[in-house]
């Protein structure tokens, strides 16, 4: 045993740094898988402990619209055994409120009027303020999403507009509210005072709208109780309604994408760590060849030799995963508190670390290490003391080389190439294991940062592919505040008037009922253009847009949930009425997870005649840089009854969140793989350079330069290293988001639209070339250091 201990210090010592990089290595490979799982089993578990606390809803229902009777949908739910139902509440729509005289673009908030707190469902928690019953005159609650996205403090002043006038209240507490807080939505529910709510909406045109929420002590066994509810309706509940699923998804889809890139990316780099580790045993098997002869034949057992390996690797690895799990719980809470700001109730969000599941990914990293140590080694047992001495390497490696040096000679002198080049070569194919392995590092580093450079650059860029999205690509969008003060005949008139105008159409949104027997039938929305698709922007990804009044295209989900395709006959209830429409086009959209379908106002017009779409108008300019001029224009003539804004700043609002979120933990794990490049080429080239010492000390004794063999070494580095990049490039650009497939899906998406910067796209993937070549001329100092003399010797 004390010689087993002795011999596994004695490699430590030998070779300082180059154990101290595979230290760094296991090290990051636990930091990034240790993160990843974190994060995964925080994001579920934190979303379920806040639905918890909050004796969270599983179904939101709205009302208003004069197709059901609130009161009576309440009174039936209230009766139902096993589950438990909210009070209606009523509530008022407005848009863009002002917070600190500043307009928020993109926000619609439903102004609740307070029922006395703690509410039965649907729970608020506080995370700033005073938990009071409910909120004092002249005060109102705010959920946390419009607190961070629009920098709202506690006592912060908000303006909000009717159309007719505007009132001013301030902010007393900002809430989690889980079906109106999360991420992506440009709804928020302000939860205001009940004298406020009289005061300032009693004499207010237009009708209450009421919400509800329902919580199921099963939530498997609701579609039976939606099929009892329909039997008393007689027909579809035609209203809006709002799935678990759908509170949760945009809470999780940010953090599902990061877990599911960290898992990818700390199992890559584990890998090339046990490859660098085989690699390393590999060569000091070789290196000590000799020595190892003459230790077995000194009594030293083979299996005692392969131990001391073992035990090398042993205490690395048990030095490099501590820290490696203790940074984890670091980098696995700034990136959740980040992501999941939303749910936070304080100051900090209560982040489970399992110490079970580290344990046992360390126990998992611990025993792959060992395994990998224990199988390298075990070369070790077929090294014969005889030949050890006599060649320094087997009796047959040493044909093998010899073969070799003299194909490679002839193959030399038959292309008459000049020595730099030749030496260059040598060195790529006398060591095609390190080259593979540069080959392969480059190429995921290079993958990762063409990636990260993508995938931000497209939300960055969103414009650009909104249509791809599910938006309309519009420069220009009108929303109507106003329905009282409004006139369509002068607005379309300014205009047709407008010669910087090209086109416009006017959208509105109804809630559609599709059956789906056997399961619940589908609430779903129905974007109504009257104009064109085509003109606004809206993309298909199979058949057309509806351009008659027979015809429907519906969201990829829907089409999954209905098991429908271009050509079958959907039956859809909107307002009441049925319709029997042919599917012309299957679309993608983030949207409202493509639970979603698209029709003309002229089948609203079937049962309607004197229907007109008024809500929305989405307006092309001849010149789009003259947009924010537009859009100045129109708020100055209609400011009573519209706000206009820019497309770019509606979508620059919703995809800002995302980009925060993501720049961290990309940037971390690019820089990782830049390090993880930087240290693995190092410690490959100092082992390549270490093999041929005596050849660079012949290249120095004949009047070679010590910078112009590192220069003819780092050559061959930099081709190998740029063969990565283009296939990490591909990598990045095609295959990775392609894996993301099955996450994406979910939320509505096919394929993810990509908008490339290839400047910036291919600048940052060279950072691994740069990295790769930086790494081997370091390593290749210790050339300079050394006198030709001891070269040769060694």
């Amino acid at each position: 045993m004390y010689a087993i201990i002795t011999l596994c210090f004695a490699h430590i010592k030998k070779r300082k740094i180059q154990n101290v990089l595979l230290a760094i290595l296991i090290m990051l490979s636990t930091l990034l898988l240790a993160t990843s799982v974190t994060i995964i089993m925080n994001t579920n578990n934190i979303f379920e402990k806040t639905h918890h606390d909050s004796n969270g809803a599983h179904q939101i229902l709205t009302m208003g619209k004069d197709i059901h009777n609130p009161i009576t949908v309440n009174n039936w739910w209230q009766e139902q055994q096993g589950v438990t139902a909210s009070n209606i509440i009523p509530y008022r729509k407005l848009s863009r409120p002002k917070a600190n005289g500043v307009e928020t673009p993109n926000l619609y908030p439903y102004m609740m009027n307070t029922p006395k707190t703690p509410f039965v469902i649907d729970q608020l928690l506080f995370s700033e303020g005073e938990n009071q019953d409910y909120p004092t005159e002249g005060t109102i609650w705010i959920p946390t999403s419009m607190a961070t996205t629009s920098n709202i403090s506690l006592g912060d002043a908000i303006e909000f507009n009717t159309g007719e006038k505007a009132f001013t209240l301030s902010v007393s507490g900002i809430v989690v509210d889980l079906p109106y807080g999360g991420p992506f939505t440009n709804n928020a529910r302000i939860w205001m005072n009940e004298s406020d709510y009289h005061k300032q909406f009693d004499t207010l045109i237009g009708s209450e709208q009421y919400m509800m929420a329902l919580r199921f002590d099963d939530y498997q066994q609701s579609a039976n109780y939606w099929m009892e509810f329909e039997k008393f309706l007689k027909g579809p509940y035609l209203e809006s309604k709002m799935e678990y699923e759908q509170i949760a998804s945009f809470y999780l889809i940010i953090n599902k994408i990061i877990g599911f890139l960290m898992i990818a990316f700390g199992v890559a780099m584990l890998f090339i760590s046990l490859f660098i580790i085989g690699f390393s045993i590999s060569d000091a098997i070789l290196t000590n060849y000799k020595t190892i002869g003459v230790i077995k034949s000194l009594g030293l057992t083979s299996r005692k030799i392969s131990a001391t390996y073992v035990l090398q690797f042993l205490l690395l690895s048990v030095v490099s995963i501590i820290p490696g799990l203790i940074a984890s719980t670091i980098l696995s809470r700034v990136i959740i508190e980040s992501s999941l700001s939303y749910l936070k109730v304080g100051k900090h969000l209560t982040i489970i670390q399992d110490f079970r599941i580290t344990t046992l990914l360390a126990g998992m990293i611990l025993v792959i290490v060992i395994l990998t140590a224990f199988i390298y080694s075990n070369k070790a047992r077929h090294v014969e003391p005889v030949q050890a001495i006599k060649y320094g390497m087997s009796e047959f490696a040493n044909s093998k080389l010899n073969r070799r040096l003299n194909n490679s000679n002839r193959l030399s002198n038959l292309i008459q190439l000049p020595i730099q080049l030749q030496i260059g070569i040598k060195n790529i194919t006398k060591n095609m294991k390190s080259s593979i392995l540069i080959i392969v590092l480059t190429a995921i580093t290079s993958a990762i940062l063409v990636f990260s450079a993508v995938i931000l650059n497209s939300f960055i860029s969103i414009k650009q592919n909104t249509s791809a999205m599910g938006y309309d690509s519009s420069h220009v969008v009108v929303t109507v505040n106003n329905e009282a003060t409004f006139s369509k005949q002068q607005f379309e008139q300014f205009l047709r008037s407008d010669e910087r105008i090209k086109n416009h159409a006017w959208l509105d949104q109804f809630t559609g009922v599709l059956p789906n027997e056997p399961n619940q039938p589908l609430n779903i929305n129905v974007d109504t253009l009257e104009g064109s698709f085509e003109d606004a922007g809206y993309e298909t990804i199979s058949g057309r847009n509806p351009v008659y009044k027979n015809e429907i295209a519906i969201g990829i989900n829907v089409a999954k949930a209905l098991h429908k395709n271009l050509g079958d006959i959907v039956g859809v209830y909107i307002e009441g009425k049925q319709h029997h429409l042919i599917v012309t086009g299957i679309y993608q959209s983030i949207a409202n997870m493509s639970y979603s379908a698209r029709i003309t106002a002229d089948v609203i017009k079937v049962y309607n005649a004197t229907y007109s779409a008024s809500k929305q108008s989405m307006i092309n300019l001849v010149d789009e840089t003259l947009s924010a001029q537009i859009v100045d224009d129109l708020n100055n003539n209609f400011n009573s009854s519209v706000s206009a804004d820019t497309q770019q700043t509606l979508l620059d609002d919703v995809f800002k969140v995302v980009v925060a979120v993501f720049i961290l933990p990309l940037s971390v794990i690019g820089i990782l793989f830049i390090a993880v490049t930087f240290i693995i080429i190092f410690s490959v080239s100092r082992i390549n350079v270490r093999k041929e010492s005596g050849t660079y000390g012949i290249f120095k004794s004949i009047g070679m330069t010590s910078n112009t063999i590192r220069w003819l070494i780092t050559s061959g580095i930099l081709f190998l290293s740029a063969l990565g990049t283009i296939f990490g490039i591909f990598i990045g650009v095609k295959v990775i988001p392609v894996a993301l497939q099955s996450i994406i899906l979910e939320y509505g998406l096919l394929e993810l639209p990509l908008v490339i910067n290839w400047p910036i796209t291919i600048g940052l993937s060279l950072l691994s070339v740069v990295a790769a070549c930086l790494g081997c001329w370091v390593s290749t100092k210790i050339i300079a250091k050394t006198s030709p003399r001891i070269l040769l010797v060694d």
